[in-house]
């Protein structure tokens, strides 16, 4: 008798707790609340909960709550190869998710433009390794051109994406003393100069190019295309006009008005992605500084990047035994910081320097301060909210390069700091497939961590 009283009071205490668990359950994934359950929620310690204003009572007494998780973040992430991290541990977090929701739109109605900005130094420079990079995107998503191409470029013999011949231009630039009014290039392009460029990334002749010329302010300038005057006119810091769209891929221009600020030319297809390529010879990023505001937020008015790439570095590994680059990171954060308030709407993300060797006591290594100099790129994209990729530990780590320019056929120079063109169509599949893989967390239901 004792012992059925027993079962029924087991029985009568899981019926209560199994009601009182679906009780909190369901207040909190259906947001239902009310106050007596709220104060004893059997499942309120799992979530961390944020109030605010009732949208029929906006008094602070009355609020609702939401529940949200909050990743932990792990700073040693960055030491990860082949990734892209925004340094929230989860195999289910997007760390571009801006980017993310363009692909997936792009992918669904194969309309509309995915446009990254892949600014860099010698090591992509003439389109090594972007031009890979580009390719790849273009097959996986869409698109063809090759996007911005300069005015004029002192690797116009080498880059094989483009074949330009230029002539009569002066180029202003980040070198040039007191230089003004730079497009994000990090060049201007003035005088009665003649230039012609074919694109050599579409293989598909009937595809439709919409050719475009970039310039800054212009007030009845004038222009030869393919032989026929037209007029220059733009009020902006940066303007965009139509030369052609049409299955050619050539254009010829000559600049009529020697003070007109030209930057450059562009080749796009109507939807799809599109990559520019803005390197420059012997920087380290801090040079971006010299771009106005104006510039910079003409561009996001007009023509937004999607994704905004900075690969810099291996021009601070200038001396065998330098360990520390504090002093560099402090010249990025205004840098940053500019370029994510004139960019609001854009994904970052920081390549880190690849290897590069120096000899010690008789033998090709990796620089001894490469980790340190890692670190510190890492923690100014840990510290300011930007994406970061390991590219030293992606090429292999430590002599790396001293692998890859010794090993048949080589893919690095003997130089041992640039990959040749094999080696930057190496490192370009390692960044697509980490991009790829990105890509596939994403998720449009859930607010990804940014």
């Amino acid at each position: 008798m004792n012992q059925n009283k027993n079962h029924k009071v087991v029985t009568l205490v899981l019926i209560c707790f199994s009601v009182y668990l679906t009780a909190s359950a369901m207040s909190l994934i259906f947001n239902v609340h009310w106050q007596p359950l709220d104060r004893v929620n059997l499942l309120s310690d799992l979530f961390v909960y944020k109030t605010e204003p009732s949208a029929k009572n906006t008094k602070a007494s009355t609020q609702k709550i939401i529940t949200e998780q909050s990743p932990e973040q792990d700073f040693q992430l960055y030491k990860k190869p082949e990734f892209i991290t925004n340094f929230y541990k989860g195999d289910s977090i997007c760390a571009l998710p801006r980017l993310a929701a363009k692909i997936a739109r792009l992918q669904k109605t194969k309309k509309g433009k995915i446009r990254i900005a892949y600014f860099g130094d010698s090591m992509i420079e003439g389109d090594l390794l972007t031009q890979t990079l580009r390719r790849l995107l273009q097959q996986e998503l869409g698109g063809y051109g090759v996007g911005f191409v300069p005015i004029t470029s002192n690797v116009n013999g080498f880059r094989q994406t483009v074949t330009c011949a230029a002539s009569g231009w002066k180029d202003t630039n980040f070198m040039t003393s007191g230089a003004k009014n730079l497009y994000i290039s990090g060049h201007i392009f003035t005088g009665n100069g003649t230039a012609q460029y074919r694109d050599n990334t579409i293989k598909n002749n009937d595809v439709s190019i919409r050719k475009s010329i970039l310039f800054g302010k212009a007030d009845n300038g004038s222009l030869t295309f393919n032989n026929q005057t037209i007029s220059i006119n733009g009020k902006e810091w940066v303007n965009s006009q139509m030369l052609s769209d049409d299955t050619s891929h050539t254009i010829k221009i000559h600049s009529n008005t020697a003070s007109m600020p030209l930057y450059g030319v562009s080749f796009e297809s109507e939807n799809g992605v599109f990559l520019d390529n803005f390197s420059f010879r012997g920087i380290t990023g801090v040079e971006l500084a010299k771009i106005n505001d104006e510039v910079f937020e003409a561009i996001n008015q007009n023509t937004p990047y999607d994704l905004i790439v900075l690969q810099y570095g291996v021009n601070l590994l200038f001396r065998p035994n330098d360990k520390n680059y504090d002093y560099y990171a402090q010249r990025m954060v205004p840098v940053l910081a500019r370029l994510k308030k004139d960019f609001p709407n854009t994904d970052f993300l920081l390549i880190s320097s690849a290897d590069r060797a120096f000899r010690y006591n008789g033998e090709m290594k990796t620089a001894v301060g490469m980790p340190n100099l890692i670190q510190t790129q890492a923690q100014l994209a840990f510290e300011n909210g930007l994406a970061f990729y390991n590219q030293f530990e992606s090429m292999g780590g430590e002599n790396a390069i001293v692998k890859w320019a010794q090993q048949n056929p080589p893919l690095a120079n003997k130089d041992y700091i640039h990959p040749n063109a094999k080696g930057g169509d190496v490192l370009a599949e390692k960044i697509f497939r980490a991009m790829m893989n990105d890509y596939k967390k994403y998720n449009p239901k859930t607010k990804n961590k940014k």
